[in-house]
């Protein structure tokens, strides 16, 4: 409530601002339109925002000895968006009615009359909540279960996921929680992810070799070849140098998904980007460039050096994955080749200057192997998993479109893909691995549109869940992820239940001004109006494409440097603790499934993994001792 009232008084004249702050008589009624005694304003102290901001809470509560007095004591409209849509209608409105004494009264009663709606909202948190007992039930209950994980899951993992969110910072994961909750109906911030049921949680360290704030090729070498690697190179070690061709060869390092292929495991790419993106491509490709989609995007010098692109990669450094699914149609295609979907749209034609259709030889390799080919999501939905061992499905000449903006359909959403991939993958009795990327997040926050960014998180988080219904526990090992953070954040003290796209609960104390609680250290969000910060409650911020405010101005937002949680579960994921590097997790990975190099624990036919490497060493020294004396 009182971000509401301060959000309407900062945009009314100052007299009404004096009429409305002024002290009443004890019989005032009718939201103060009767006659008051005269008094001699005071000029107020100069005060921090959040002391003016109380001052003004108590000027407030007088008016509560009305009939606007009930609205007065409720939690904030601002958690409605609806009454956030209100608010910026009336905020248009004043900022014309200056002129106008009518209007000046008129906005009076449309203030009083919001406050008055406020009573028919939520309390602004839940009454059980005042309650010390609610709070030590539920920390009990926390600990029984943490107690009963004392008994590690030690089975063999013959599955591995790893879902990816790219660019999904802390702050992201926390905005993104309060989301869900809120499309729910509810405050937010009690709610759980489904990445926030996983028992263990640690961090990872995300520099690249190169660089202290990484980007999203070096991480990905990292988590998926457990190598770090310097920013722009995707499945080569750091010995390479980006765009330099002829420092390739010999140091192409191995991915997770390889070694598990090489295991005779089933494999699989899910992601929301292109295909040939710079996360899915660190697991096949050996590119010292993460920008060579296809032929096209290569200089002369790298074609005639004997490198390859990204997309042509896909196809022949392992030849045959399982399932691929994701965007990037027009990197396959011969160039100027029209697209199946846009065929009038130019810049979705192919861009091949070698002429090959790699889709089409994909679909003549796997004829005789009950491959399929999608490129919609009605065909991708009519399939038969069961009939289905290959599945290549490009669904948009380039990334997928956000979420939010997605043709439900014919665009499948990343869950749907991710239970398809799930049930063509689980059927190989010798499990599987599936990389999940939620690529758009990333995208979202470059460009400065946390909604989108936000809601990219909030459907991988869906599609989490999914995969939970369609794997077991007890031989799954899933473990979910960022490549890196953004310069995002919320803030601003906003109250309990506050919609995380909202205002924050107080003027600026330079500029005088509201702003949102989401804000981007830089980013294209940066905007004058008048040689000044444009003011925010005289715009649509809930708008789906608006870019939030940033300190310094950007064409693109830029990454963030922080460490980014590593959530874990399912067999030996309790080894993903505390602070470790980036590279760490597809060693620990490929120790739980018993692929890759370090496979010497695996010695028991029970299921578990057997004695840890070091323990073994330890019985064997004990035994030759024994012996010699």
């Amino acid at each position: 409530m009182a971000s509401l009232f301060r959000r309407v008084f900062v945009f009314l004249p100052r007299g009404i601002q004096t009429a409305i702050l002024r002290p009443r008589e004890p019989e005032s009624s009718n939201c103060g339109l009767t006659k008051r005694k005269k008094e001699k304003r005071k000029t107020p102290v100069k005060a921090t925002s959040r002391t003016r901001i109380q001052g003004l809470n108590e000027q407030r509560t007088q008016l509560g000895e009305d009939s606007c007095s009930a609205a007065c004591t409720v939690r904030q409209l601002q958690s409605s968006p609806a009454s956030q849509k209100g608010m910026l209608w009336l905020s248009r409105v004043m900022s014309q009615s200056h002129r106008d004494d009518n209007m000046k009264m008129t906005a009076l009663l449309i203030l009083c009359s919001c406050l008055m709606l406020g009573t028919l909202g939520k309390p602004q948190f839940p009454e059980q909540e005042k309650d010390p007992k609610f709070w030590n039930a539920w920390a009990q209950q926390t600990l029984n279960n943490a107690l009963m994980l004392q008994k590690l899951n030690m089975n063999k993992a013959n599955n591995l996921i790893l879902f990816l969110g790219d660019g999904m910072g802390v702050p992201t994961v926390t905005a993104a929680r309060i989301l869900k909750g809120q499309m729910k109906g509810e405050s937010g911030e009690e709610t759980q992810l489904e990445m926030d049921k996983f028992p263990f949680v640690s961090l990872a360290k995300t520099y690249n070799t190169n660089a202290q704030v990484p980007d999203s090729a070096g991480t990905a070498t990292a988590y998926l070849c457990g190598v770090k690697a310097n920013e722009g190179t995707v499945g080569v070690s750091a010995a390479a140098v980006r765009s330099k061709c002829n420092t390739t060869e010999g140091n192409e390092v191995t991915s997770i998904l390889k070694w598990a292929k090489d295991a005779g495991k089933s494999v699989g790419i899910v992601t929301t980007t292109r295909v040939n993106h710079a996360t899915p491509s660190a697991a096949y490709a050996h590119c010292v460039d993460r920008d060579w989609y296809s032929d096209n995007e290569m200089p002369d010098e790298a074609l005639q050096g004997g490198c390859k692109d990204i997309a042509r990669q896909l196809f022949e450094n392992i030849p045959n994955i399982d399932v691929i699914m994701g965007g990037g149609r027009k990197f396959m295609f011969p160039k100027n080749k029209t697209d199946v979907e846009y065929p009038d749209v130019a810049k979705h034609s192919g861009t091949r200057k070698d002429s090959r259709n790699l889709v089409q030889e994909w679909i003549d390799r796997m004829k005789d192997k009950r491959g399929h080919y999608v490129w919609n999501k009605k065909q991708l939905l009519s399939l038969n998993p069961n009939n289905v061992d290959y599945l290549l499905g490009l669904f948009e000449p380039s990334d997928l479109p956000y979420d939010l903006e997605r043709n439900s359909e014919t665009d499948p959403s990343l869950t749907e893909m991710v239970e398809v991939a799930i049930k063509i993958l689980r059927k190989n009795p010798s499990g599987f691995y599936l990389l999940v990327e939620g690529g758009r997040i990333d995208h979202g926050h470059h460009e400065g549109k946390a909604k989108q960014a936000l809601h990219e998180a909030v459907e991988m988080d869906r599609a989490i869940g999914r995969a939970d219904l369609l794997t077991s526990v007890f031989d799954t090992l899933t473990v979910v992820t960022a490549d890196h953070s953004h310069v995002f954040s919320f803030g601003g003290y906003t109250t309990r239940g506050n919609t995380i796209f909202g205002l924050a609960p107080m003027l600026s104390d330079v500029d005088q001004k509201p702003f949102t609680s989401i804000l981007y250290g830089n980013g294209p969000g940066y905007k004058l109006v008048n040689g000044a910060r444009e003011n925010v409650s005289t715009i649509n911020y809930q708008e789906n494409n608006y870019q939030a405010q940033s300190a310094v101005p950007l064409s693109m937002e830029t990454h963030g440097g922080e460490d980014v949680a590593v959530f874990a579960k399912g067999p030996l994921a309790h080894l993903l603790h505390g602070v470790h590097e980036q590279n760490y997790i597809p060693h620990v990975m490929a120790y739980a499934a018993c692929i890759g190099q370090n496979r010497k624990h695996c010695t028991t036919n029970s299921g578990t993994v057997g004695l840890h490497p070091v323990v073994s060493g330890i019985v064997a020294l004990l035994t030759v001792t024994k012996l010699l004396c």
